[in-house]
């Protein structure tokens, strides 16, 4: 295997017979880059040779379910994958135009051990990546990614005899079918079903209509220039055409699904957005009423409602928060045998009779309408406003560079766990818990929360703040506490502020 060099340009000799791969596209759980500039096809080819040289070095079975998301170049992408890994010996598996979660499936219904999906998700156009795993239902994390990062790098991929490709087909009706059979509705309900014009769009209508509810579709045709907004549930852009949607037919509720189908956002009967972590406490409530004592995963910029809410104490629930990141909450929802996990982001991970563990956008659709039809002549509004209250800020991201952010992390974190050790306060509230799995998340005597983490991705730290008395005092907890603090160590640049 060639070894990979990082200042090739496109339409240059070398470029044609050297891979060109960045290390910046290996990231904590998978791999991004943009096509041409930071990797070129024959980069691609070197990851898949990489990757079939990781599975072995493992001793995992080589047999590998691959597919592709719905961009101008991603096929081209996935075959150039393809051929590192068969150079490697794998048995590779081609479902064709396909879901990050309907790749995860093929783990499981084609019995193959490993996954590599080629997707950007919902990153503007110009990106490719590859989403990897080698056990189901997990996919890489940091120790992973880095044994890979090296492998390409340095140009230590293995030639193997033994390489198979076959295709299979008619993979999608399966993978449809499967995820259909979950929810049966009993009540109608007419549900905005919008996908961006990305690859969910010939999957997700489909698959409600066959789990019962009136399908209106948004934006369901494939277009990879993505003419309206980028296929992203948590992007203003798609959410406001979501609710006029849901205002201008009367529909239930609109699901909207991201780039690659392992998210799913929603906006109520009334057009106002519940975020993820509201949903999920829904779902938490709705499932836990029948899986009693049930173990919930949490990442840490979700409402702290899940440690206060008195359904779920008397459900019998046990709330963990963990890591923000989906790769971190689905291998933490595998090892807790817990029920389900819920990220901000929009990724649901719904286990044992509900699914296979992983995050998939339809499935955790299927959830909430199957919460709905329990609750016959409730509206989701109705059901959002049973919730206790809660204000949640946006996710503030202030600039803070890759070189420094962790840094700055670190002496973030000890100044809470100092204070916390002093029986310090805020705004007058005493510290009760400093949970340091993910930067630094403390809680108040008020069930009232504050978070500090730095962007796994991104030149950012990541500012999330609650309040459980009011809007006014939710803006305080960020301007009076979080942002002196942050200034103290030279982070004053926001994307946006409350």
């Amino acid at each position: 295997m060639l070894k990979p060099r990082q200042d090739l340009v496109p339409n240059t000799a070398d470029y044609e017979t050297v891979p060109l791969v960045k290390p910046t596209g290996f990231r904590e759980y998978d791999a991004r880059w943009i096509l041409e500039k930071e990797i070129n096809l024959l980069g691609i080819q070197a990851l898949g040779l990489a990757l079939a040289t990781y599975v072995h070095e493992i001793g995992v079975q080589p047999r590998i379910v691959v597919g592709h998301d719905f961009r101008s170049y991603s096929l081209s992408v996935k075959q150039a994958l393809i051929l590192g890994l068969l150079d490697g010996g794998m048995e590779v598996l081609d479902i064709g135009l396909a879901l990050s979660p309907m790749a995860y499936y093929g783990q499981f219904a084609l019995n193959a051990p490993c996954v590599a999906m080629v997707t950007a998700s919902h990153n503007e156009n110009g990106w490719t990546g590859v989403k990897m795993g080698a056990q189901p239902p997990l996919t890489f994390g940091p120790d992973e990614m880095g044994r890979l990062k090296t492998l390409v790098l340095e140009g230590k991929g293995v030639s193997r005899p033994g390489g198979r490709l076959e295709r299979v087909e008619g993979f999608r009706e399966q993978y449809i079918a499967d995820v259909a059979a979950k929810t049966k509705l009993t009540r109608p309900l007419k549900v905005v079903c919008a996908c961006g014009n990305g690859t969910a769009g010939v999957f997700a209508p489909e698959a409600l209509r066959l789990m019962g509810a009136e399908v209106i579709e948004m934006d369901t045709s494939l277009d990879y220039t993505f003419p309206k907004y980028n296929p992203n549930p948590e992007d203003h852009a798609m959410l406001v055409q979501m609710a006029e949607k849901v205002k201008e037919t009367g529909a239930d509720l609109a699901l909207g699904f991201d780039g690659d189908g392992d998210r799913c956002g929603v906006v109520d009967n009334t057009g106002e957005e519940i975020f993820a972590d509201k949903i999920g406490l829904m779902l938490a409530r709705d499932l836990s009423a029948i899986h009693k004592d049930a173990t919930f995963v949490v990442d840490v910029k979700s409402t702290g409602l899940y440690k206060t809410d008195e359904v779920l104490k008397a459900n019998g629930v046990t709330t963990v928060y963990w890591k923000t990141g989906h790769s971190y909450i689905k291998r933490k929802t595998a090892e807790l045998g817990a029920l389900a996990g819920f990220e901000k982001s929009g990724h649901f991970f719904l286990s044992g009779p509900l699914g296979h563990g992983y995050d998939d956008g339809i499935v955790a659709a299927g959830a909430v309408l199957a919460m709905l039809d329990r609750n016959p002549g409730k509206s989701l509004s109705e059901l959002k406003t049973a919730l206790p209250d809660a204000w949640t800020s946006l996710t503030m991201s202030p600039h803070c560079p890759d070189e420094t952010k962790y840094q700055v992390l670190e002496k973030l974190v000890a100044e809470y766990e100092a204070l916390f050790a002093a029986g310090g306060s805020i705004l007058g509230r005493k510290i009760v818990e400093v949970i340091t799995v993910n930067g630094a998340r403390v809680h108040l005597d008020d069930g009232s929360w504050v978070l500090i983490r730095a962007s796994s991705n991104k030149p950012e730290m990541v500012v999330v703040v609650e309040s459980m008395r009011s809007a006014d005092d939710m803006r305080d907890l960020f301007r009076q506490e979080m942002k002196p603090r942050l200034a103290a160590h030279g982070v004053t640049d926001y994307n946006q502020e409350i």
